[in-house]
């Protein structure tokens, strides 16, 4: 799998697995509204089986996301979360942006997630809800398999 480091002002992205501050993302998704109850052993073994990526303020991990994947027919990105004191710096625009430029994810057929109320972010990354009319949780990217 391609290793990907993003460098903007004090802040780097990193699918480097062994930089992932565990603690910290326990911590992050206890306060979120999916994964509050989530035990730290789910979170260490959700991370061992995931591709992830952190988002770093120097080196202080201030965001994080994961995508399950088989690299060419499935992937589901889920756990996007920012640190609330660097929330509004566009900070998950960026991992976003990394995350869909990966090139080991281009030609997955079916990309995936689970939304709340982040549809906006997600659109502009070409993800559509699976819903017609109302606002659906699950949005998706499709391509033809031709």
């Amino acid at each position: 799998m391609t290793l990907q480091v993003f460098k903007k002002h004090d802040y780097s992205i990193s699918s480097e697995r062994s930089k992932i501050d565990i603690d910290m993302v326990h911590r992050l998704l206890s306060k979120s509204h999916w994964a509050a109850n989530r035990k730290r052993e789910t979170v260490v073994k959700s991370i061992e089986n995931s591709l992830c990526y952190g988002v770093y303020h120097n080196e202080r991990q201030v965001g994080f996301a994961r995508i399950i994947t088989d690299y060419c027919t499935f992937a589901h990105l889920c756990d996007v979360i920012i640190e609330e004191s660097c929330r509004g710096q566009g900070l998950a625009k960026w991992l976003l942006d990394c995350i869909m430029k990966n090139p080991d994810l281009l030609e997955v057929l079916r990309f995936t997630l689970s939304t709340k109320d982040a549809h906006g972010l997600y659109e502009k990354f070409g993800f559509t809800s699976l819903s017609d009319g109302e606002r659906h949780r699950l949005m998706s990217i499709s391509k033809d398999e031709s």
